[in-house]
């Protein structure tokens, strides 16, 4: 039997083995034949022999199972590692190179055929599950889940598992309409039920959803049919519907399991255009598109996210052709502009930076008061300059993108003078060496950022740098076994969202609230934002988040960098990618409309 042939973009190489895998084969014997002069390093490889780990979408070496297979095979591959172009691909002379080869080895083959369909490789952070009822920041949910309204590119909701809505003002009632042709990837049919039991696992206390708030004001909810269900509300909440766009979860896979500890959560099926094929732990999550998808089948055929915690190893991968499409650090971004079959996208965010203060750490319950005089040492165009190489802005509120922003606040610009006027009006001094002191201590404290975060690590070194200009005893620190929340006494946080002013500052700054990592309670905070939430009326609404703006720049939860660009590098051939989007925390979104991308 003649062997079969798959000629592979040469831009392209397996995500995992680097020309030693393919198709979840680990290549074992192989005959290189160098075909020269067209690319870098360009072979054909012709496999004498394969060993198969059953199971396993995409093998690395060394992950085989004792019981895996070997299989005769004649596939001839041809892999090019290098992505520099050194001239326009002769396809004939390939052909013909390869014709002789097979001639002359005249291997037998087996039927061991190439894999055929699009595939793209995602630089992806690690899981431990997937759950976005409990944790929003996954990206990989806009690829599995569905909600019942979705935001578009200019962030207005629109229809999705629900078909339409209304909302009775009189009764607080929002009722939706769901469509009757959505199944879940194992083939069950989505209702209403699955609706109410997502959002009751929410609100659940017992669950710890840090999504909860989003959710308070909800009295009962009522299943009409199974296709329509009812939200009413004790008071109102105008951001009520940003809120659906929450991932909706099968009660027949979740009922009776613990929302945290689940299996389901490392196997989960949803009803989006992505379904899992295998997850590899600590490598890579492997989804092929939903050929049933309600909305249509999506263009790309695979998705890998293949894990990647380092920022400076995502850069790496890029440039080695390893990955196709990642988030990267607006400095490695820099080494890309000019490189070849690489496209930069350059995308604004509302996701911010800062020093997110730990109030329930008995040294800021003493000295929360000495925050401002600390915000002024901070000169934020610096961290922008340095850090972000001018791909951000300085930031000095939560809702600084959103129209409900009040410019008039206390920004806390950069001014030593200032910030000795403060230290001095609340009681320090200074000590022989210059260090500010208060009651014979000198204020001293440690900033943490999350390990692997290339531009949290560097903002914490120049901020600790510049408070001890300042007259600081401040150090950076990296901890190993990452942030700890409750005993930490302080470090770089993120948050901020593209939607609603509602989101990410009812939840993260009120008291007690699901988001609130620092601790920070302030009643007067407390009640310009749940104000905010309760009216329609824009000018209302454009008061009460200027009152809460003022009052917490009187008594600041953080002390605000800078809001990030995200840096997103992608193979050239995928075209579909909407960089006018504003996206969230992290950078999160880009998938917003994955099922339209394609691979050229």
């Amino acid at each position: 039997m003649m062997p079969s042939v798959n000629t592979l973009n040469p831009k392209r190489k397996s995500p995992y083995c680097l020309g030693k895998q393919y198709g979840g084969f680990l290549l074992t014997s192989e005959i290189f034949i160098p075909l020269g002069g067209l690319y870098d390093k360009f072979y054909a490889v012709i496999i004498i022999e394969q060993e198969r780990c059953p199971g396993i979408a995409g093998t690395t070496p060394g992950r085989c199972q004792p019981q895996s297979q070997t299989i005769k095979a004649g596939t001839i591959i041809i892999q090019c590692p290098a992505r520099k172009r050194k001239e326009k691909m002769n396809m004939k002379k390939i052909f013909a190179l390869l014709l002789a080869v097979i001639m002359v080895l005249s291997l037998a083959a087996c039927g061991g055929g190439a894999e055929k369909g699009s595939t793209l490789v995602y630089g992806s952070g690690d899981y431990d599950s997937i759950n976005p009822i409990m944790n929003e920041h996954c990206e990989i949910k806009h690829l599995l889940f569905d909600s019942l309204v979705k935001l578009d590119k200019d962030g207005k909701p629109v229809a999705s598992l629900a078909e339409s809505w209304t909302y009775d003002d009189a009764t607080l009632t929002y009722t939706f309409k769901l469509r009757s042709d959505v199944k879940w990837h194992d083939g069950e049919k989505f209702t209403a039920d699955d609706v109410k039991f997502t959002i009751e696992a929410i609100m659940n206390p017992d669950n710890g959803s840090e999504n909860y708030p989003n959710y308070i004001e909800i009295k009962e909810i009522k299943v009409i049919s199974d296709t329509e269900i009812a939200f009413i509300l004790s008071e109102p909440n105008y951001a009520f519907l940003d809120y659906m766009t929450m991932s909706i979860l099968p009660e027949h896979k979740l009922q009776g399991e613990d929302m945290w500890e689940s299996d389901y959560f490392k196997s989960p099926v949803g009803t989006g255009p992505y379904k899992l094929e295998s997850w590899d732990v600590g490598q890579a999550i492997t989804m092929v598109k939903n050929e049933d998808y309600f909305a249509g089948a999506a263009k790309i055929d695979t998705i890998i996210f293949k894990i990647v915690t380092d920022d400076n190893a995502k850069a790496l991968q890029l440039k080695e052709g390893t990955l196709d499409l990642a988030q990267v650090t607006p400095k490695d971004a820099q080494n890309f502009k000019d490189a070849e079959g690489l496209t930069v996208y350059d995308m604004a965010t509302a996701d911010y930076r800062g020093i997110l203060y730990n109030f329930w750490n008995p040294y800021w319950q003493e000295n929360g008061d000495l925050i401002p005089a600390i915000s002024y040492c901070i000169d934020r165009q610096a961290i922008v300059d340095a850090v972000l190489l001018g791909e951000g802005f300085v930031a000095y509120s939560p809702i600084q993108l959103n129209e409900y922003n009040y410019d008039g606040v206390e920004k806390y610009d950069f001014d030593l003078a200032k910030a000795e006027a403060a230290f001095v009006a609340a009681g320090c001094e200074k000590d022989a060496e210059g260090f500010w002191c208060r009651n014979g201590e000198r204020i001293s404290f440690t900033i943490n950022a999350t390990p692997g975060d290339q531009v949290r690590i560097d903002m914490a070194q120049i901020a600790a740098q510049q408070l001890q200009e300042a007259g600081l005893d401040v150090k950076a620190n990296v901890p190993a076994d990452g942030i700890d929340w409750g005993g930490q006494e302080c470090c770089i946080i993120g948050w901020g969202s593209p939607y609603d002013a509602d989101d990410h500052t009812y939840k993260v700054f009120s008291t007690d609230a699901g988001a609130n990592y620092s601790g920070y309670s302030n009643p007067e905070v407390d009640e310009w934002l749940k104000k905010a939430r309760q009216t329609d009326d824009p000018a209302e609404r454009a008061e009460c988040y200027k009152q809460f703006q003022i009052a917490m720049a009187k008594a600041p939860a953080y002390t605000f960098f800078a809001y990030i660009d995200a840096m997103f590098i992608a193979d050239s051939n995928i075209k579909g990618i909407d960089a006018n989007t504003v996206l969230g925390h992290h950078g999160v979104g880009i998938f917003w409309n994955v099922t339209e991308w394609t691979i050229e």
